[in-house]
């Protein structure tokens, strides 16, 4: 007979999870798919015609057929959409004077990590209030990178969520991973699938190990599980991403941009079988957290491409309309055009550094 305590066809009912499964979540809300975004947010041609070119310029940088250096050029953070216009129609102006030696991109950052606590960005909390309102967020971010490209001016970003290429990656031109990713296995294999040329930062103790092993994990093929335009789970099989490089942007044991660092870090990439071309993050550890050292940093590149170094292709600078930083405090009116996250340095001090690092790359053309 049949013994109804231990009859798995009936049992006790649908199994209450509850006790066990997501009990550190305080709400689940629900996330747009990148395809409704998409949609009602798109592209038009002029600006798909503006990234794609971009990106061929860059990696055309990167494969050493164009011996213009990519400077990457923009606030720490995006935190206020009318002032990073302001910002990028100053820039647009610098661009096209410099375009025979400098490829422009502005830096557009919407995702921060942080080491402990902080405010996470423009995607995570567009209101800067703590609302999260990650919808919107995305929204604002698409929205502001359609208008900077209908500019004509490239964007590049940094790529920290894993979801959140679904939304702006196709208006993006360049892409970065940070120090603290870098080391990631599931962003070198989201690198290997992303459509734009990329750079991996060293990691936070300065070493190079890691971005160039980066490197040779983006440039092959991967399968891993993503989340599609539709917004389904979907199995991913990348081709694997040949625009990839390194920056040097210092870490524990110190700065990493002069001609010996940048030597040393081309051979770790040669003897990694890649090739021998760094990018100069000109912030962080490299100008050990001082703003105005970034115009130091910069001045010794220039010296270098100069004297004849082709192996540095590319620099990052953090500039805002006003120079230094300041908090996010509640009830506390913000200053305009100053940073909320690293301190960057003013438009009027970012000019002259554009263009000492021109007459570099004009240097360097006339020494053949």
């Amino acid at each position: 007979m049949d013994d109804f305590a231990h009859d798995r066809e009936t049992g006790n009912g649908t199994l209450d999870a509850t006790r066990i499964d997501d009990v550190r979540i305080r709400a689940v809300r629900p996330l747009i798919s990148p395809a409704l975004l998409l949609d009602e947010v798109p592209a038009p041609a002029s600006v798909q015609t503006l990234v794609e070119a971009s990106r061929a310029q860059i990696a055309d940088v990167l494969h050493g057929r164009d011996d213009r250096l990519v400077a990457v050029i923009g606030p720490c953070s995006i935190h206020d959409h009318d002032q990073a216009l302001d910002y990028a129609r100053r820039l647009k102006v610098t661009a096209d004077a410099l375009r025979g030696e400098l490829l422009i991109v502005m830096r557009v950052y919407f995702e921060k990590p942080r080491t402990t606590l902080g405010w996470k960005g423009y995607i995570n909390d567009p209101r800067l209030d703590g609302s999260f309102r990650i919808n919107e967020g995305l929204r604002r971010a698409r929205e502001l990178l359609l208008e900077i490209n209908a500019l004509g001016l490239p964007t590049g970003t940094e790529f920290l969520d894993l979801l959140s290429p679904q939304y702006i990656a196709d208006l993006v031109a360049w892409g970065a991973i940070g120090a603290r990713t870098t080391e990631s296995p599931s962003h070198r294999q989201l690198c290997s699938g992303l459509s734009t040329p990329l750079g991996f930062k060293n990691g936070t103790d300065g070493g190079i190990q890691v971005a160039a092993d980066a490197m040779v994990a983006a440039r092959a093929s991967h399968a891993f599980m993503g989340m599609t335009k539709m917004g389904m789970a979907a199995i991913f099989e990348t081709r694997g991403n040949e625009d990839v490089h390194v920056i040097l942007r210092g870490g524990k044991s110190g700065p990493n941009y002069d001609a010996a660092h940048v030597e040393e870090a081309c051979a770790a990439l040669r003897a990694a079988a890649l090739r021998e071309q760094v990018m100069v993050d000109c912030s962080h550890a490299n100008s050990n957290k001082s703003h105005l050292r970034q115009a130091d940093v910069a001045q010794d590149v220039a010296r270098q491409i100069a004297g004849g170094e082709h192996r540095i292709t590319g620099l990052m600078l953090e500039s805002h309309l006003e120079e230094g930083r300041q908090d996010l405090k509640p009830g506390v009116a913000l200053r305009p055009g100053v940073s909320i996250t690293d301190a960057c340095l003013g438009w009027t001090q970012t000019e002259p550094v554009l263009a000492a690092l021109a007459d570099a790359v004009k240097a360097r053309r006339a020494r053949g």
